[in-house]
């Protein structure tokens, strides 16, 4: 029996292709204008880029030195603080502020958009961006481990110093910390307008706090400052290289934050995150880390919790307090980055549609996304209920960062190597030495693999195979409806060959690829009869830019008869609403009265079929992720009013 016929989707492929668009033709939104607006874009990168790493100091050097990993001797505190020092400048100071930061997409930065810029650059090498893809997907997979740990650890550290100001709290720590991440997330809906404005001001007194407690102990102790010589942390390793290196894993929690640095940098722009770099956050975080070795050197005993307790005991409390609203404000920036990246890899069609809420009317890049929220709630509850203590969550910190931070590292010297044109030999010198250090520093997080580092790898190649089916999948989907499509032009001609009665109003037909007969066009002649007075087939293509222009948004092309095939563009941080993308064809001939027009599209059902496509595992999932994706009318923004959808089914 030969193989039922599929039926045509009407729905978007929002696949990511290469953008032949150029940059959008206005400005970046957050380009300072004036010293006012570059301190006001510098005291909120404050608050949203530096919550992270700004938080490190809770938990970095002690993990160094607990369980007895590394003695505490002064030599060795010494070199450890050298070692974090000089990893604080090397990856952060230079790898990221200095050279990643220069590797932005029209002002956008992140794996992602790292991953369109390295794939654009090697558009002509199909099997090596293919490989970059996939491993860019990987690091954007591995993003949601290391979501799911730095909330929990980060508040979990916070709230453990209740235990140093009162012993007494130890059983609270674990409900309180839950409270707090369970509040966190419940007001994820209303958005962050209302108090984000103080994100900025908290993280300041922060930094200020940071100084005021580290500072005293380096003046009373300034033989530390000699950790700032090399020389300690080369000898640290040369006196000590196992011991060294298994510190390595806790030492790269100092700069945990360095990727959410280069994601964030399309909301403040790199001249804000720069300034606040150098300015505020640097010399806060080494003054209070040289301040706690300063105190280990005299107390050694003191590294129990050697943060809280470079505090005078009357400051503990109210500092346990800062510390909470400090993590609040780290975690909400990771969360804020996990409905960012979502919505960009749903527009890429790398992840499948999902609801997309809209928290603000004046900023479009306030989003919540239920979905996302709820998924990374209920792993971070799994973590913080698995391993307990912030100490036991470091043993599965670090593993994520440092892969993401490698293929950071890989992306970037593709695009400085082609996109980029620099010489072979200065590309592999600006970027070999990062790479080493990135894979060193992953290598010894390796080593708490059975510790605790396999839960964010679990998720990452979890969220990786989730990826990687939705996209195998809707490319298989894509390749039967064309094999089996009818070219539109062509049946235009022949259906005006004997034209069937005409009714007033425009019917817009959504279209996954230019020139084919929607299959709800199909389906309205064979049903009803009739014809649109008008007709617009038209065809949504995402890019692999951030920001595409309304001067740049339409392409039209009349086919005769009142008919015209529309192409609209947009970039992955553009919000595709289609009414409002086609009122720029006002003027142009194709009556839009909103009232008069409506929307043809299908919702198609996915048959596993076993073949030649995919496991049929991962046919089945995708059938599910397929069947349970938000519908494309919400996704593109359709009046709900004026929509017809079809039901079909395509056999892959």
């Amino acid at each position: 029996m030969a193989p039922r016929r599929p039926r045509r989707t009407g729905t978007i492929a929002a696949r990511c292709s290469p953008c032949a668009a150029a940059p959008p033709a206005v400005s970046h939104p957050h380009t300072p204008r004036s010293p006012t607006a570059l301190a006001a874009l510098t005291l909120g990168a404050l608050g949203v880029v530096y919550g992270d790493i700004g938080t490190s100091p809770l938990y970095a050097l002690k993990e160094v030195f607990h369980g007895g990993r590394v003695e505490a001797t002064p030599d060795n505190i010494l070199g450890v603080l050298s070692l974090i020092f000089w990893t604080i400048t090397i990856i952060v100071s230079l790898k990221y502020v200095l050279l990643i930061l220069r590797a932005d997409n029209n002002g956008e930065g992140g794996l992602i958009a790292m991953l369109a810029l390295a794939t654009h650059a090697v558009r002509d090498r199909p099997r090596l961006r293919d490989a970059l893809m996939l491993v860019g997907l990987f690091g954007t997979a591995i993003f949601y481990g290391d979501g799911v740990i730095t909330p929990a650890i980060t508040a979990l550290s916070a709230v453990e110093g209740l235990e140093v100001a009162t012993p007494a709290l130890h059983h609270v720590v674990i409900p309180i910390t839950l409270v707090v991440l369970t509040g966190l997330f419940a007001v994820q809906r209303f958005g962050t307008g209302g108090i984000g404005r103080f994100f900025g001001p908290v993280m300041l007194v922060w930094f200020i706090v940071l100084v005021a407690i580290g500072l005293p102990h380096v003046l009373e102790n300034p033989r530390v400052l000699a950790a700032l010589n090399p020389a300690y942390a080369i000898g640290f390793f040369a006196h000590n290289p196992l011991i060294a290196f298994i510190g390595l894993g806790a030492v790269v929690l100092c700069v945990t934050g360095g990727e959410a640095l280069y994601a964030d940098m399309g909301h403040f722009g790199k001249r804000p995150i720069r300034i606040a770099w150098y300015g505020f956050v640097m010399p806060a975080l080494v003054v209070n880390y040289f301040g706690q070795g300063a105190m280990l050197l005299d107390n050694p005993e003191a590294i129990e919790n050697p943060f809280y307790l470079t505090a005078p005991p009357w400051a503990r409390l109210p500092l346990v307090f800062l510390a909470t609203a400090a993590a609040v404000i780290a975690s909400q920036a990771l969360v804020t980055a996990a409905f960012s990246v979502s919505k960009q890899a749903i527009q890429l069609g790398i992840l499948p549609r999902m609801r997309v809420l809209h928290t603000s009317v004046r900023d479009t890049g306030q989003i919540y996304v239920p979905f996302v929220n709820w998924g990374l709630y209920v792993f971070i509850v799994l973590a913080v209920a698995l391993f307990k203590s912030s100490s036991n969550l470091a043993s599965a910190y670090g593993i994520a960062v440092t892969l993401d931070m490698t293929i950071t590292t890989v992306m970037t010297f593709f695009v400085i190597r082609y996109g980029w044109g620099y010489p072979l030999a200065l590309c592999i010198a600006a970027t070999g030495f990062f790479f080493v250090v990135d894979v060193t520093f992953f290598a010894s997080n390796l080593l708490k693999l059975l510790a605790g580092g396999w839960f964010p790898l679990v998720i990452g190649v979890g969220m990786f195979t989730l990826m990687v089916t939705w996209r195998t999948g809707r490319r298989l989907v894509a390749e039967r409806l064309k094999h089996d499509s009818i070219d539109l032009k062509s049946f235009l001609d022949a259906v005006f060959v004997s034209p069937p009665a005409r009714v007033p109003g425009t019917a817009v037909y959504l279209s996954a690829e230019p020139d084919i007969t929607p299959n709800a066009l199909l389906h309205n002649l064979k049903h009803n009869k009739v014809f649109h007075a008008y007709h617009l087939f038209v065809t949504v293509r995402h890019h692999d830019v951030p920001w595409i222009g309304f001067d740049k948004r339409v392409e039209m092309e009349p086919l005769g008869h009142d008919c015209w095939q529309v192409t609209l563009h947009f970039g992955f941080k553009n919000d595709p609403d289609v009414p409002e993308a086609l009122k720029l064809l006002e003027g142009r001939g194709v009556p839009l009265d909103e009232m008069d027009t409506s929307y043809f599209l299908s919702r198609d059902i996915v048959v596993p079929t076993i073949g030649t496509g995919m496991a049929i595992w991962r046919e089945k999932l995708f059938a599910s992720m397929h069947r349970n994706a938000t519908g494309a009318a919400d996704f593109l923004n359709l009046p709900t009013n004026r929509i017809v959808e079809l039901g079909s089914k395509v056999e892959i």
